[in-house]
């Protein structure tokens, strides 16, 4: 029986982690970027996504799952830069930086629970590179929106597109994590 609440919780831990270390380095140095930026940025990594999905083969020797941990982390970085808006300089702690991270994913896995109920963990039998289009469509549809000035008619906003794109990444990761226990098993 799956615990997708305890195995979202560990993906999230990975990438928090690996968020902080980040801001051990660079500190919240993404207070710069607009908006339109952190959406290119995921777009980029979606793109490689799909591109080593279609193709198979790597340049760089790194496979596609620290891609879906940047979208997320990259997905919250957006979540904040739309609450506070982007910044000429770095205007947050990092101790600020991580209490909005907790609180945005929060939110998110929130948006995950009730949408997985309603769904019946209908993402369980999709396939991953489902995952990446889904992803790709929400990065298409969050660039019309910011083209639009962030209006739309009828459609969700940026951020729930974003919390859309860093939970088909965690549902990617999840799912990659049972592959590797099912490897080590067997």
């Amino acid at each position: 029986m799956h615990n997708t609440s305890k195995q979202y919780d560990e993906v999230i831990a990975q990438c928090r982690e690996l968020f902080i270390n980040k801001m051990k380095d660079y500190g919240p140095s993404w207070r710069i970027l607009r908006p339109r930026s952190v959406t290119d940025q995921i777009f980029i990594k979606a793109k490689r996504i799909r591109t080593l999905e279609l193709n198979g083969d790597t340049m760089v020797g790194e496979d596609i799952w620290p891609e879906f941990v940047g979208i997320i982390n990259y997905g919250i970085i957006g979540l904040i830069q739309l609450r506070l808006g982007c910044s000429d300089t770095v205007d947050i702690s990092n101790e600020q930086a991580l209490s909005m991270y907790d609180e945005l994913i929060a939110a998110t896995k929130a948006l995950m629970i009730a949408k997985n109920t309603d769904y019946g963990e209908a993402w369980r039998d999709m396939r991953i590179s489902s995952y990446t289009d889904l992803i790709l469509t929400k990065i298409q549809r969050t660039k019309e929106i910011e083209n639009h000035g962030g209006a739309t008619l009828v459609s969700e906003g940026i951020d729930a597109n974003y919390q859309d794109m860093i939970n088909y990444s965690v549902f990617a990761l999840i799912r990659h994590n049972e592959q590797l226990s099912t490897d080590s098993q067997g």
